[in-house]
């Protein structure tokens, strides 16, 4: 084999080798309400959307979020249950909650007058690499707003 056809190889097997090994980055994981339902009974089923901004794959052991709706107390909500989230990607827990009786009345009073209802989230989110490491809290806090949504009563995204 020529030297330049041996060299050009090499060149090319150093450059893959470079591509694939990229630099393992942890970054803060985010959370928010993707949906909040209201079942017959008055209890809430509130869809949260946990995402992994991390290079690397994520276990998230617990998840501790206070959440208020329309600036009153709703409840805690939480999860022991652990997931693991790729990659920069997301995922959706489903979490049950008996809200605070304030907090019934301001969605049942933005879902009867079809007007959007603000929130927030406060807590943590305990997570670590999944292949490596001792899980830490983030902290996470954010405010957002959910809407009814057209034909499905009792529904706010």
């Amino acid at each position: 084999m020529k030297p330049w056809k041996l060299l050009t190889i090499l060149l090319a097997t150093c450059v893959v080798a470079a591509c694939a090994t990229s630099p393992r980055r942890v970054s803060e994981p985010a959370a928010s309400i993707q949906q909040l339902s209201v079942a017959a009974d008055g209890g809430w089923s509130v869809d949260v959307r946990v995402q992994n901004y991390s290079s690397v794959p994520m276990r998230f052991e617990t998840i501790t979020l206070e959440l208020a709706v329309g600036g009153d107390a709703a409840g805690t909500l939480v999860s022991s249950t652990p997931i693991t989230i790729g990659p920069e990607s997301a995922d959706v827990l489903t979490l049950t909650l008996a809200p605070s009786a304030q907090a019934r009345l301001q969605v049942a009073d933005a879902l009867a007058a079809g007007r959007v209802l603000p929130y927030r989230i406060d807590g943590t989110l305990r997570a670590a690499p999944e292949d490596r490491g001792a899980a830490r809290d983030y902290s996470v806090r954010r405010d957002s707003a959910l809407s009814p949504v057209p034909g499905l009563p009792g529904v706010l995204r």
